[in-house]
């Protein structure tokens, strides 16, 4: 009796102790920079060379993971992750012109973020984004007239879609799935056979190919690719429709990229449109919103191919010896501006 009074006790102070400890450490990660700086030294993991021989891309063929052994370069599902070095994006170019394909990007510009930001995402896209490749842009918008004229080079098109000014911007958020949803299934996914799926709050500063294409593509939150599983920022309420119980998820996905073959896209915007509308009946909204719905179902159905964070990188995080060459940055978050 006393032996089972003592382990209790023991797991008292257990937890007393450790629960306080992440909190200061969650803590410490999102408001301290200097203390993220410690970051570098958690280890990302190392695919395993048996792997790495069996790593193939869908345009560049054969894969080289070996020439950055600084990174993870698979997951454990074997299917690459896409850094700078392991990829030769002239093969990118030409199979996609061999397939002749036009390329969807999608980006979601309401109110003040259409000012401020979507001129410049559109004029960089112009510069870095599928460079000679076939383009659509969708911009949904509510106001439609608002949009920037930009010059668009051979073969590229800018179509504006009205949508509905929300009263909250979560609400924004979490109406773009179902948005795209019926995009898919109207003119959009006629039009194209791959489509990039973005937000509009940032850049291109490099190029950004064909490489990026394959069935599902998720995307590595530059904020968390180095963290542990269990620190990362899954919805865990398990009345939530996006919640993942301990253990589960595999990384944290930044819902600033994604995008996929039409038809996986369908899938994944059908999956988070349901989930999401699933909380709202409960009275329910998971933590990080789409996100957390977007990592739910790449938790269910593995993503094909996953894009590095120098895809998708954010200056705040400080400097990265394995960032190399930023293809998209995060333009600096104003919410008191933009979010009135």
């Amino acid at each position: 009796m006393a032996l089972k009074e003592g382990l209790r006790l023991r797991k008292r102070v257990f937890w007393r102790l450790t629960v306080p400890a992440l909190g200061l450490l969650v803590l410490l990660l999102y408001w301290f920079p200097a203390f993220r700086q410690l970051e570098v030294l958690i280890p990302m993991g190392v695919c395993p060379s048996a792997t790495m021989a069996l790593l193939r891309d869908n345009f560049t063929g054969v894969l080289r993971p070996w020439d950055r052994p600084d990174v993870l370069t698979c997951t454990s599902w074997k299917t690459p992750i896409i850094w700078d070095g392991t990829f030769d994006p002239d093969i990118a170019q030409q199979e996609a012109r061999r397939q002749n394909l036009t390329i969807g990007l999608t980006v979601f510009a309401v109110g003040r973020y259409l000012e401020k930001y979507l001129a410049r995402f559109l004029e960089s896209a112009e510069q870095h984004f599928m460079v000679g490749q076939r383009v659509v842009y969708y911009v949904f918008t509510e106001q439609p007239a608002a949009v920037p004229r930009v010059a668009m080079g051979p073969g590229r098109q800018l179509r504006v879609e009205f949508v509905a000014r929300e009263r909250r911007w979560q609400d924004v958020s979490m109406g773009r799935m179902r948005t795209l949803q019926e995009a898919l299934d109207g003119r959009l996914g006629r039009e194209a056979q791959f489509v990039l799926c973005m937000d509009v709050d940032q850049h291109f500063t490099g190029a950004y190919g064909p490489e990026v294409l394959a069935e599902s593509v998720a995307q590595l939150h530059a904020w968390h690719y180095h963290w542990p599983r269990w620190l990362l920022p899954f919805e865990r309420d398990a009345r939530s429709a996006a919640s993942l119980a301990p253990g589960e998820g595999d990384f944290y996905y930044h819902a600033a990229v994604f995008g996929g073959s039409v038809a996986a896209l369908r899938r994944l915007t059908a999956h988070c449109a349901r989930g999401l509308l699933l909380d709202r009946a409960r009275g329910l909204e998971a933590r990080w919103h789409d996100e957390s719905h977007l990592n739910k179902f790449f938790w269910l159905h593995k993503p094909a191919k996953v894009l590095s964070p120098e895809f998708c990188w954010s200056l705040d995080v400080g400097r990265r010896a394995e960032i190399h060459h930023p293809r998209l940055l995060w333009a600096p978050k104003e919410y008191a501006q933009v979010r009135t």
